[in-house]
């Protein structure tokens, strides 16, 4: 294999993670958490929509406009329509450039566009919008905007609408995490281990059974990806990534507890897993 050969299946597999993310539209949400950030992958979404030719929207709440562009070339910046909540949110300064509504008023017109193009809107963060508004709110806004490419009541000619999401886990219950869990057309949660980043992506197609698949990778510093050598990343049935899996030692000591002799209590090994007191 050349070098030129090698470079082009890397750019391959990465643009294959990032398209399997944008693919469905709707929304896609990026569960991150202390140890391993998101905001980075969501640029990297938003990098891959601005050179894909879609209209990308930014709603920055967390961070400033700054920051958020920063590592973005002038080709990049230059396609982002960013919408700055993060001075102002609530509107003291009486700005007349400021959108009625706040947030959720700003993705309301955004989706009346008359431009019949794809559109992606990422929204930094969804928990700055979750602390901030109350839940059956924001989330019967997401459903209206991510579905509103197949929505029969709307005459405008909407194209795919791509929702990015990201939602810091950590601080929110399981109620909220669970609703706008039940939205997500594709979900992801970071995690790794020993220093190496992976994203646990489940995919949620119409009338298809949920895949899920692992990519182990790096972020580079021009929010390019960079995919690492890790576990097996083909789609398989759904399984829950919150419920670690039963080790080889776990099956191994309830294999021997099943096909022991037989007496009751005679293998001492087996009370860890409450069968010893039978």
């Amino acid at each position: 294999v050349t070098l030129s050969e090698g470079a082009r299946a890397g750019i391959g597999r990465e643009l294959g993670m990032l398209d399997s993310l944008l693919s469905l539209g709707g929304l896609v949400l990026l569960r991150d958490s202390v140890e391993w950030e998101g905001r980075s992958l969501l640029k990297a979404l938003v990098k891959k929509s601005a050179l894909c030719g879609e209209q990308v929207h930014i709603l920055g709440c967390e961070v400033s406009e700054e920051e958020f562009r920063e590592g973005f070339d002038s080709d990049i910046n230059n396609r982002l329509v960013y919408h700055d909540f993060f001075r102002d949110p609530l509107n003291w300064s009486k700005t007349e450039e400021a959108l009625p509504g706040g947030p959720l008023g700003a993705l309301r017109a955004i989706c009346k566009r008359t431009d019949p193009g794809p559109i992606t809107i990422a929204l930094d963060s969804l928990s700055w919008l979750l602390l901030h508004l109350p839940c059956t709110t924001l989330c019967q806004a997401l459903h209206a905007v991510s579905h509103q490419d197949s929505c029969p009541g709307d005459s405008s000619p909407v194209g795919k609408v791509s929702v990015l999401g990201l939602l810091h886990e950590e601080l929110h219950g399981p109620g909220p995490v669970g609703a706008l869990t039940s939205l997500a057309q594709t979900e992801v949660t970071l995690g790794g281990t020993k220093g190496q980043a992976s994203a646990h992506i489940l995919c949620r197609r119409p009338r298809q059974r949920p895949t899920d698949q692992t990519q182990w990778f790096s972020i580079l510093p021009d929010f390019s990806l960079d995919l690492q050598e890790g576990p097996s990343v083909e789609s398989q049935p759904y399984s829950n990534p919150h419920i670690p899996p039963v080790s080889k030692n776990a099956r191994a000591r309830t294999r021997k507890c099943s096909l022991g002799s037989g007496q009751r209590g005679e293998n001492k090994s087996c009370r860890g897993w409450g069968w010893g007191g039978f």
